[in-house]
């Protein structure tokens, strides 16, 4: 009996902290969703003395103090003749942007601000590199993204993008806006195509005598549906529309790189970095980062990257979380020991 009462106790203990955080939780998410966001922040950070910095520690690593000397009085020189030459005020920059794109496309707002940003102080001989890593999502977000992307080259920039993983369907449709369009061998590139699905509950409805009604006005204005029953002539109309937004996007990725055999690659198969580069989808098999260190030093490299401030609530709503979790496994943990 004093067994299953200690166990008892203990449940008890436990139930009652689990639920306490919950509550607690929820409080904070409910608060965090009830305040607005506060102004994002422009991160602007120097790769170039990141490059500089990696350089000096390896050399101090691998080279012997004669040499090092010998590189410090070479180095000092060069200094020397920069500045008489005034050389670093007119030397080009590269500005490097990352965008990870996910299926409704939001990050399209932080790609937003750090364009602009870049576009305020870019001068004609400075270059963009975006970093891109997409595998496609809605059309009227990644339709955007690429709109963003226009922006560079119509202030005359040189604008290049980077695929190190994929740039599938309207990631591509990014990367293709590129004037150079850069992928690592394996990359996945292409998927010039639309899909859309969606499952139809009219069958399981009737069968527990369930009724829908769905009222419109036009007679596309519902197509397709989730939960009434589709027709055929609703089917065609919804196909159309899929066949025309294909369209759409090959007379983009056409207009964008003239050269490429749209009909042969618009068949929504994506490809490798290499097969892509013998269809003509990309320019060079490159990494991201190969092309970073090609630009250096002849160019000034910086980062660009727009992140969004965390409100009190939210701060703090991740700060509970991290602290239920530990308290959970901690309980776990003391459950274990009890049993064994």
């Amino acid at each position: 009996m004093d067994f299953l009462y200690e166990y008892g106790l203990f449940l008890a203990k436990a139930l009652t902290l689990v639920v306490a955080i919950v509550v607690v939780l929820s409080s904070m998410v409910a608060l965090a969703h009830k305040q607005k966001h506060g102004k994002g922040q422009l991160e602007i950070l120097s790769l170039s003395e990141q490059l500089k910095d990696i350089t000096h520690y390896a050399r101090s690593v691998l080279l012997d103090k004669a040499a090092m000397k010998q590189l410090a009085k070479q180095q000092k020189k060069e200094n020397k003749q920069l500045k008489k030459s005034n050389d670093t005020s007119n030397k080009p920059r590269l500005f490097v942007v990352e965008f990870k794109g996910s299926m409704d496309a939001h990050e399209v707002e932080r790609l937003r601000e750090e364009i602009t940003a870049i576009l305020c102080v870019a001068e004609k001989q400075d270059e963009v590199l975006v970093r891109l890593e997409s595998g496609g999502g809605v059309v009227h977000g990644y339709g955007l993204a690429a709109s963003q992307l226009q922006r560079i080259k119509d202030k005359g920039l040189t604008l290049t993008v980077a695929v190190d993983k994929v740039a599938a369907s309207g990631g591509y449709m990014m990367a293709c806006v590129a004037d150079k369009l850069l992928a690592s061998q394996f990359a996945y590139i292409g998927s010039i195509g639309v899909i859309a699905q969606m499952p139809n509950f009219n069958k399981l409805l009737k069968k527990n005598d369930i009724d829908f009604e769905q009222h419109t006005a036009g007679d596309f204005k519902r197509t397709l549906t989730m939960f009434g029953e589709n027709t055929d002539a609703g089917r065609e109309k919804f196909r159309q529309e899929l066949e025309d937004i294909h369209h759409l996007f090959k007379d983009f990725v056409h207009s964008q790189r003239q050269s490429l055999d749209i009909e042969k690659v618009a068949t929504g198969e994506y490809w490798p970095g290499v097969k892509a580069k013998e269809l003509g989808l990309i320019d060079e098999i490159m990494t991201s980062d190969d092309y970073v260190l090609q630009a250096y030093p002849e160019r000034e490299i910086y980062s660009v990257k727009y992140s969004l401030k965390k409100n009190f609530a939210e701060r703090m709503g991740m700060s509970f979380a991290s602290v239920a979790e530990r308290t959970v496994m901690r309980l776990w943990g003391q459950s274990r020991s009890w049993f064994s």
